[in-house]
């Protein structure tokens, strides 16, 4: 069946359209949700998503390139999804970054001087410590990027960053400020 005839079945409100973009556009939808996504059971639920959409769209749309319709759709679901899987995860990685640092500074201020404090340990930090440091706390990026980025173990990252945060403890209470 071609690409025309599929539409005039949308147009028609026939459910057969779903199975013939199935059958012709299936697995290219598939694989455009399995590149994103990288999980079979979500990707199939993507593609599910996919025939909805398009069932919804078509009409008062009438797409020139069906393939091309259904592989944007697809994507967008796709993309959709993996930040709803992925929210939950950045923000407990985001948890825990704060607190390891709620060990070595004080409550949450708005003060000018303490800024000017961090902006001159940071600085004075050598240059992998500091990318480090930024890169945990200010990046958010997991301590095994960071390992893979700087050709460390995961383990060396650790000891570093709890290093970094101890002299900027010591560093924050000789200038005044305590946990």
């Amino acid at each position: 069946m071609t690409d025309q005839e599929i539409i005039a079945l949308y147009f028609d409100r026939d459910e057969q359209a779903i199975v013939e973009t199935a059958q012709r556009y299936g697995q290219t939808c598939m694989k455009t949700a399995m590149r994103i996504l990288d999980n079979r059971s979500d990707a199939e639920e993507c593609v599910n998503d996919t025939y909805l959409k398009a069932w919804n769209s078509i009409p008062p749309e009438r797409p020139q390139a069906l393939v091309a319709f259904l592989c944007r759709i697809t994507r967008n679901v796709a993309i959709t999804r993996y930040r709803a899987l992925h929210r939950g995860k950045r923000n407990q990685d985001l948890e825990v970054a704060l607190s390891e640092l709620s060990e070595c500074l004080p409550a949450a201020e708005e003060d000018g001087r303490l800024k000017d404090l961090l902006d001159g340990f940071l600085r004075a930090l050598d240059e992998t410590d500091r990318r480090l440091f930024l890169g945990r706390y200010w990046h958010n990026y997991p301590v095994n990027r960071l390992a893979t980025a700087y050709g460390l173990t995961a383990n060396a990252v650790s000891l570093r960053l709890y290093k970094t945060r101890e002299k900027l403890r010591v560093y924050l209470e000789k200038e005044g400020y305590t946990v």
